[in-house]
């Protein structure tokens, strides 16, 4: 009878993972787009490219991160336990996505400062 709760729970648990670390990413990267062509002066190939490139590295480390937390005990072998151990699993994937999203953000607005940076840097070059 555990065994099948604990299936349930990963049954639930993975669908949510997946589609969380989706929504989270696809959102993200579709804003990201804007930051990434102020980066790289309006040129497209490569703005694209490496945001294609960060929403690949978001996949990879999210859903990797999703898989190694899996792992379920029960120890009462109760309905009641499995929701809880999920809500807490599942509450914490949502607050460790919440973080990275935070933390792209961040490299995205440095991004942009270093890249405003370099542009009065080259403006003050012309102008000596």
């Amino acid at each position: 009878m555990e065994t099948t709760k604990i299936l349930i729970g990963y049954a639930i648990y993975l669908p949510i993972a997946i589609a969380l670390t989706y929504y989270v990413s696809k959102t993200l990267f579709r804003n990201s787009k804007i930051f990434m062509l102020d980066i790289f002066n309006g040129r497209e190939e490569i703005a694209y490219a490496t945001n294609k490139l960060f929403e690949t590295g978001f996949y990879l480390l999210n859903l990797g991160f999703a898989l190694m937390i899996l792992q379920l005990y029960l120890n009462q072998n109760t309905y009641q336990e499995l929701i809880e151990k999920l809500s807490y699993k599942i509450g914490g994937f949502a607050v460790y996505l919440g973080i990275m999203l935070f933390l792209n953000l961040y490299f995205f607005f440095r991004g942009k400062r270093k890249a405003q940076e370099g542009q009065n840097e080259q403006k003050t070059t012309i102008k000596d």
